[in-house]
C-alpha cells in the first residue's frame, strides 16, 4: 500500500524555523524535509515512518511550506506554476488566495508523482475538492483525520474515509453517509531521542525548571471557558505558560505575567520535559470527551497531566493513578497546589502515566490500528469499484 500523507504546519512556526537557517531554502527537497521533520512538529513523519515500517510505502508533503513546494517542482523540471508568479506580484488582500492556489496545483503534480493507493490528509481544510476528485480519479482512497469542528459537509463528501480521534463524531459523520472510524491520537517515541540529544531527560525524578506549565491556543475567543481556567490557575500558583493567540488577552490577564511567548515542535516537548506538572484542557467541539495530544505529550515528556474531566479518559488512562482529573477552576487550583507540595506523589503518578503511553499510546500502536482500518477500506472500495465495473458503470 502507498500513502501520501499530507500535512500543513503553522504559518508562524515555518517562519520561524525559515529565519534561524537562512541557507534552509536553498537547500535540496529532502534535506528541507527532513530539517523540518526533525522538529517534531505536530506528528512529524510519525505516520509515513511506521506505514513504512509495516510494509507499505509511505511519504510526507508538507503542502503550505512554500520554500519547500517551490524546491520540489524545481528538482521535478516543473516551473513555478503562473499562479506563484501572480501570488508574488499581487496586492497584499488577494497575495494569500493566490499563493492557496498555486500550492494546490503543486501538491496535485505531487500525489500524481506519487500514485499512493491512499491520500492521507491531516488538514481537511486545506486541500481543495479539485485537488482531492484528480487524487480518486487517479486511482487513491482519499481518507483525513479530523480532531477539530470540522469543515462543511459539501467538502467532507469529497473523502472516502474520515478518521477522528473525537469518539462522538463516528456515529454523526457516519449519520451523513460518510465512511468513519475512530482512531486515537498517539505520542511519537521519537521524541525522546531527539530530547536526550538536547541532553533533557524526559525521568519523571528528573530535574526540572518548571512548576507548572501550559503549552497551547490561549485566544479567549476560540478557547473562552479553557481560557478562563488557565487564568484562575495563574493566579493560585506559579504557571508558565507557552501559546498562539496571546495577543487577543486582556492586558490585566494574569496569563501575561509569565507568558513565554510561543514553543512549537520539540521546544514545546523541552518545555514538558522541564515541567513538574502539564496543565491540559480540551476545546469545545470536544463535548466532554479526551482527546488532543496533550494527553499524550505531556505523559510521554514525563510531566504529570493535570486535565480536565473525560466521559472516555478511563478509557485512556487511569485517573488518580496515571493522570489527574480536575473538575473546576477552583479544583485544578487546590490540586496544582497539593501536587507542587507533595513532590513524590507527583513523580509516582506521572511515573505512572509515563509508562501507560510509552504501553498503550505510542504512534508504533495507532498506525498498526490506521494500517488495519487503511486496508480494510482500500480493499472495500476496490471490490465496490470492480462490481461497478462489471455492470459497465462508471467507477469514478
Amino acid at each position: 500500500m502507498r500513502t501520501l500523507v499530507v500535512d500543513t504546519y503553522y504559518p508562524a512556526f515555518l517562519r520561524s524555523q525559515y529565519a534561524a537557517a537562512p541557507g534552509l531554502a536553498a537547500r535540496p527537497y529532502a534535506e528541507q524535509l527532513q530539517s523540518l521533520i526533525e522538529c517534531s512538529f505536530g506528528t512529524s513523519d510519525a505516520y509515513s515512518r511506521h506505514l513504512r515500517r509495516l510494509g507499505g510505502d509511505a511519504a510526507d508533503v508538507i503542502a503550505n511550506c512554500e520554500p519547500l513546494q517551490r524546491r520540489w517542482l524545481a528538482e521535478h523540471g516543473i516551473g513555478r506554476p503562473r499562479g506563484a508568479r501572480l501570488a508574488d506580484l499581487a496586492p497584499a488582500a488577494l497575495a494569500g488566495a493566490a499563493h492557496r492556489r498555486w500550492l494546490q496545483r503543486a501538491l496535485a503534480a505531487q500525489v500524481a508523482d506519487f500514485a499512493p493507493d491512499v491520500l492521507y490528509v491531516q488538514d481537511p481544510w486545506f486541500v481543495d475538492a479539485r485537488t482531492l476528485d484528480l487524487a480518486r480519479r487517479g486511482g487513491a482512497m482519499v481518507a483525513t483525520q479530523i480532531a477539530s469542528p470540522p469543515p462543511p459537509p459539501a467538502r467532507l463528501r469529497h473523502y472516502d474515509l474520515i478518521l477522528t480521534s473525537f469518539p462522538h463524531y463516528v456515529e454523526r459523520f457516519r449519520a451523513m453517509g460518510l465512511a468513519s472510524e475512530y482512531l486515537r491520537i498517539g505520542f511519537d517515541e521519537t521524541v525522546m531521542d531527539r530530547l536526550a540529544r538536547r541532553s533533557l531527560a524526559v525521568a519523571p525524578g528528573a530535574e526540572r525548571r518548571f512548576a507548572a506549565s501550559f503549552v497551547g491556543g490561549l485566544d479567549p475567543r476560540v478557547h473562552a471557558a479553557g481560557t478562563t481556567v488557565l487564568e484562575h490557575a495563574c493566579r493560585e500558583a506559579d504557571v508558565d505558560v507557552w501559546g498562539y493567540g496571546a495577543a487577543a488577552l486582556p492586558p490585566h490577564s494574569p496569563i501575561l505575567r509569565r507568558y513565554h511567548g510561543e514553543a512549537w515542535g520539540l521546544d514545546m516537548y523541552a518545555v514538558l520535559a522541564r515541567s513538574r506538572i502539564a496543565i491540559n484542557r480540551h476545546v469545545d467541539a470536544a463535548e466532554g470527551h479526551a482527546n488532543n495530544m496533550r494527553l499524550y505529550e505531556a505523559t510521554g515528556a514525563g510531566a504529570l497531566l493535570l486535565t480536565d474531566a473525560g466521559f472516555n479518559l478511563p478509557d485512556l488512562f487511569e485517573p488518580g493513578r496515571e493522570v489527574v482529573v480536575y473538575d473546576s477552576a477552583g479544583d485544578l487550583g487546590e490540586k496544582l497546589r497539593h501536587f507542587l507540595a507533595h513532590d513524590d506523589q507527583r513523580r509516582t503518578i506521572a511515573a505512572a502515566g509515563q509508562e501507560r503511553t510509552l504501553a498503550e499510546h505510542t504512534y508504533a500502536d495507532r498506525i498498526v490500528e490506521l494500517g488495519a482500518i487503511l486496508a480494510d477500506h482500500l480493499a472495500r472500495r476496490r471490490r465496490a469499484s470492480a462490481a461497478r465495473a462489471a455492470l459497465g458503470l462508471s467507477v469514478a
